[in-house]
């Protein structure tokens, strides 16, 4: 192999570079982890190949950028691949026999944790399962039930051992259970569950790189080859670095650092100390993207204009008083790093868009990108102009409103959750906007994803078509736009000499798949710094 030969030399029916301007090619050349040469000749590249050089004729096959998931929490998808899998349960009998046989290899006293990518009205019984019932699996350990990042459910064992009693006080930006007789019944949201939580010990390191390794893989193995986490503890940082050393990654690596549960901007200051190890390195692999900021809660508690349709008396929950998280912001940008703020509902929306208009006014000359709106679920035209107008990226998910759908209509009603992530609207404002699942509420997937995006289907029907969008622009939100977000648009998103060897490599075509074909699509091959990962993994 002379310096100027080719590693691998993938020869396809068509090369989709994402280039503006140029076609489809029919060869790719890769160099280490890097592409070398395209050519509309499937013989174009031909000069290329050495002794040592991997050719792959797929004459039938097609080949897009490996593709970004912008907002997603693999650290969580991670934790899980050891837990309960309650989400293969179709029933509460069921959930609690799987909780059960854990209990039976377990030692008593022991915590016992279930995954999180699971919705209760899926369900036959379509609802969460209560404390009194998790006794009934075990009462000899403690039991965490977790379903998304914002709700637990917890036994009777667990509760005392958080020496939490009917009398004690919900945080505030939180709630704690309480059946009709005012009786606790395990339930725990956004702030309260970290009552619990601080309890259960943290798996060991090597079972936690184990998970790690065949999380990201799972992600590899549906056509994502970059993660952006966007609930990343210091601590979870740290293992993330040792997955890494220790070769188990099988996607790179985007973390936000968590501020959630913070109140200040002294404790973001104290934040920020503990970040300062991690500036000014770059790893393609995995770095830190910034810090994660949360305005308002999740399905059950996003901040809205107007009433929920389930509780005329409730509008939603706020974390952050908006003076005390424009101190906080303007502490990270003055450090330099970048922030993103979860914010759902359309209160939130307005209220960060405020936040965020104060900051830059009070720190002109921020580098482009640095404030982004994460979700900005029922952003309307007038929100959606002014975060354009202030150059603010936001990240959708379309997978989250697929799988909750049916839930969210409960708080939301119908009209509002057909509004959610309008992606027609903020292409055609010119937004920077990008494409993620926020897996474990959402479903992980390339295709998954861009179905979603272009037919608007979720669990219960089509919501919002007047929102669809192209499959070129779904999958634009997925690379380009995504490698755009994260600042590496010169070397990842496009395919184009000397960008990162990030491809997938489709038996059918996407492009002219639909229903629930192109749902399912996975690809034949997903290649990350020009190696090959993920294949034989499971998928979200």
């Amino acid at each position: 192999m002379t310096d100027h030969g080719a590693e691998l030399l993938m020869r396809a029916g068509a090369v989709h570079t994402l280039v503006p301007g140029r076609g489809p090619q029919r060869a790719l050349a890769v160099r280490g982890d890097r592409i070398i040469a395209v050519s509309a000749d499937p013989g174009g590249l031909d000069h290329l190949v050495g002794t040592g050089t991997e050719v792959r004729d797929l004459p039938g096959a097609t080949v897009l950028p490996a593709f970004d998931d912008t907002h997603t929490h693999l650290v969580l998808a991670g934790l899980g691949a050891h837990d309960v899998p309650v989400h293969r349960a179709r029933n509460i009998a069921e959930f609690l026999d799987l909780i059960r046989r854990r209990a039976a290899t377990t030692p008593p006293g022991e915590w016992i944790r279930t995954t999180t990518n699971w919705q209760e009205l899926h369900l036959a019984e379509r609802r969460l399962p209560t404390a009194a019932e998790l006794d009934r699996a075990t009462d000899r350990h403690p039991v965490l039930v977790k379903r998304g990042g914002h709700n637990d459910v917890v036994n009777t064992r667990a509760l005392r051992l958080a020496g939490i009693t009917e009398d004690t006080p919900a945080p505030p930006g939180g709630s704690i259970g309480r059946d009709a007789d005012g009786r606790l019944d395990g339930r725990l949201t956004d702030t309260a569950l970290h009552l619990v939580e601080r309890l259960v010990p943290a798996q060991d390191r090597a079972e936690r790189i184990d998970g790690l390794r065949l999380a990201s893989h799972a992600y590899a193995a549906t056509g994502i080859g970059t993660v952006r986490d966007c609930a990343v503890t210091p601590e979870d940082h740290e293992v993330l670095l040792a997955a890494r050393a220790a070769g188990a990654l099988g996607t790179r690596v985007r973390t936000l650092i968590s501020a959630l549960g913070l109140t200040g901007a002294a404790q973001v200051e104290d934040l920020l100390d503990v970040m300062e190890k991690w500036r000014g390195t770059f790893d393609p692999w995995l770095s830190v993207w910034g810090v994660k900021f949360g305005l308002d809660g999740g399905l059950e508690a996003g901040a809205t204009e107007e009433p929920y349709a389930c509780d005329h008396s409730f509008s939603g929950t706020l974390m952050w008083e908006p003076d005390a998280l424009a101190e906080a912001v303007e502490a990270v940008v003055r450090r330099g790093w970048r922030v993103g703020t979860h914010a759902y509902g359309d209160r939130a929306v307005r209220i960060l868009l405020d936040v965020y208009e104060r900051v830059l006014d009070r720190n002109p000359g921020l580098p482009a990108g640095t404030l982004v709106m994460e979700h900005g679920g029922l952003a309307g035209p007038e929100q959606r102009a002014r975060a354009v107008a202030l150059g603010v990226p936001v990240t959708i998910q379309q997978p989250l409103l697929h799988d909750t759908a049916e839930v969210e209509e409960g708080y939301w009603g119908p009209e509002r959750v057909a509004r959610l992530f309008p992606a027609r609207g903020w292409i055609d404002l010119g937004a920077q906007v990008s494409a993620g699942s926020d897996f474990p509420v959402g479903r992980f997937g390339a295709m998954r994803s861009v179905w979603g995006m272009t037919t608007r289907r979720t669990v219960i029907g089509v919501r919002g078509p007047e929102h669809a969008i192209t499959y070129d622009e779904a999958v634009t939100l997925h690379t380009a736009n995504a490698a755009r977000l994260t600042g590496e648009e010169r070397i990842r998103g496009t395919l184009a000499p000397g960008r990162l060897a990030d491809f997938t490599v489709w038996e059918r075509d996407p492009a002219l798949c639909s229903g629930d074909v192109l749902r399912d699509l996975v690809p034949a091959h997903t290649f990350v710094g020009g190696a090959p990962v993920g294949e034989g993994a499971g998928t979200g």
